[in-house]
């Protein structure tokens, strides 16, 4: 499901868990630019938007996320972190080219952004989610 990302934006080396309420992720602006988003949102943390930090991209095609006006987003990662079924996390690291489907909601002033995440093809595969890996 994507517990942890690891990017580097302004030079800076940056390992993240979704856990921490402090956790941002890095966008791709229109203009080419990086910008780093609060990365969805946790039971304590005030606000509208939907718990938890993924989307699956089943229910953004169902319409589920309409009323928080979606957009997606490329996010910047350099490899990212999935726990298989004891616990214990695995680093995926992305080539050149490829990066991770993101979804920017907002409702009033509050702005998140969120994993997308799809079933994964194989069917033995150790996680029930993966991230939406895209290259081009």
């Amino acid at each position: 499901m994507c517990g942890g990302v690891y990017y580097s934006v302004n030079g800076q080396d940056m390992r993240v868990y979704f856990p921490n309420p402090k956790a941002t992720l890095p966008v791709r602006t229109r203009r080419g630019g990086t910008q780093l988003l609060a990365w969805g949102r946790r039971h304590d943390q005030a606000g509208e938007l939907p718990l938890g930090g993924w989307a699956r991209l089943d229910a953004i095609y169902g319409g589920r996320w309409d009323r928080w006006f979606p957009v997606p987003v490329k996010l910047l990662v350099k490899s990212f972190m999935e726990k298989d079924l004891e616990g214990h996390g695995h680093w995926y690291d992305l080539t050149r080219g490829q990066w991770i489907q993101g979804l920017i909601a907002r409702h009033r002033h509050e702005r998140r952004v969120y994993v997308v995440t799809v079933e994964p093809e194989l069917a033995d595969a150790m996680h029930e989610r993966w991230p939406r890996i895209l290259s081009g």
